[in-house]
């Protein structure tokens, strides 16, 4: 793909102002469509331990696999739909779930097997692609990118890849900027007037540098970095901001999941910057959370058995969780597969009874009216999206 003047300056100016203030920052991605429907995607990366989030405490062999990890009422979990159990590390979330404002889908994954690279199962969550031999698509490009292919009428600032870190979701065709809520450009006035005697002529520029300095005045009402949560807590503040003016689609990644040690200090981190990311968002997005909806999907699930480190190691088959106000929520979906040892894939996994990408394509659907067979063929190659799991509202 050719790198056109405007990404290069726009690229440019962005990461020279942030580069070196933002580097605990992580990617967000904004994408500007017709319409009033917004969804934020988030990375979790590290492998998101589900059967420990979204715990099946009425399933009679989680005791043998997980003696010390065991959930349930005991350890403190919150009963969902009396067969699974919430992680107290998320129980901030539970007026949510009473509102009808999250649900969870178990036993999905990706057609990433055997592997268990972090590296290799994150590019095959955001490339979306995944054949008989779990592959990448062609193209090599991130399957948020080809949605936006897909929706008319985008403009310029289409889209904007926020932090330092590679964002496969949205690298492709369709043109993205680089932007860090810290990209901010807070100049003098003489340096303004400076700026704008050199570079004046040029219309680009100075659009460009006009954003960075407007960011500025954005960035004023942001806690941008108090405690350990800053960071994760600017990003979803600039994440909203965005979503409330004209922004619909934004993605972002929060890491820290892969627990093979102390899983339960180490996840309850993650937890927590997990949860508060949601919860910005819903206050701050005010009367058009109504209209959101938050997939969190990570690369794999992890082991059924605890190891000797109290942890978990790599799996297959995990959770994914899903926020808004336009679910129709208070779910957990699942083809529960079973936790005895004949049930498990290879002996080892939560058996994958169900695609990611089915869920993701379902709220593509219904919340932007893409065409499944569109999704299938560009989106999603070759899912199988079934009957309707029913996320959205209406």
């Amino acid at each position: 793909m050719t790198l056109s003047r405007r990404k290069f300056i726009s690229q440019t100016v962005a990461l020279g102002c942030s580069a070196a203030a933002s580097p605990l920052l992580t990617p967000v991605t904004f994408a500007a469509t017709p319409g009033e429907n917004r969804l934020v995607v988030i990375i979790l990366r590290g492998a998101m331990d589900g059967l420990d989030v979204v715990q099946p405490y009425g399933d009679p062999d989680l005791a043998q696999w997980r003696p010390n990890l065991i959930a349930g009422e005991a350890a403190g979990s919150i009963d969902l739909d009396g067969f699974f159990s919430l992680n107290k590390g998320l129980a901030d979330l539970m007026p949510l779930w009473r509102a009808g404002e999250l649900s969870f889908a178990h036993a999905v994954s990706t057609p990433y097997r055997d592997k268990r690279s972090h590296f290799d199962g994150q590019d095959l969550l955001e490339n979306g692609g995944g054949n008989a031999d779990a592959s990448l698509t062609a193209a090599g490009d991130g399957w948020l990118n080809r949605v936006l292919s897909l929706m008319p009428d985008t403009h310029v600032e289409t889209a904007f890849a926020v932090g330092r870190e590679r964002l496969l979701l949205l690298e492709g065709a369709q043109d993205h900027s680089i932007w860090s809520p810290e990209s901010a450009l807070d100049l003098s006035p003489q340096a303004e007037r400076l700026l704008n005697q050199i570079y004046g002529s040029d219309a680009l520029f100075t659009e460009t540098v006009q954003m960075a300095m407007d960011l500025s005045k954005t960035n004023d009402t942001m806690d941008m970095g108090r405690g350990r949560n800053g960071p994760i807590r600017a990003l979803a503040q600039f994440t909203a901001d965005k979503l409330n003016d004209a922004s619909r689609i934004a993605a972002f990644s929060v890491g820290g999941w892969d627990t093979h040690n102390n899983q339960s200090r180490s996840m309850g981190n993650a937890m927590e910057q997990l949860s508060e990311a949601i919860l910005i968002l819903k206050n701050r997005l005010g009367n058009n959370w109504q209209r959101t909806t938050v997939m969190a999907i990570t690369e794999f699930g992890r082991t059924v058995a605890e190891n000797g480190s109290m942890g978990t190691d790599h799996g297959t088959g995990g959770a994914m969780l899903m926020a808004g106000g336009a679910l129709k929520g208070r779910k957990v979906m699942t083809d529960w597969p079973g936790l005895d040892e004949s049930d498990l894939y290879q002996n080892r996994d939560l058996m994958p009874t169900s695609d990611v990408r089915r869920y993701a394509g379902w709220v593509l659907r219904d919340m932007f009216g893409i065409p499944l067979s569109e999704l299938g063929n560009i989106v999603f190659p070759g899912v199988d999206f079934g009957d309707s799991p029913g996320i959205i509202a209406g």
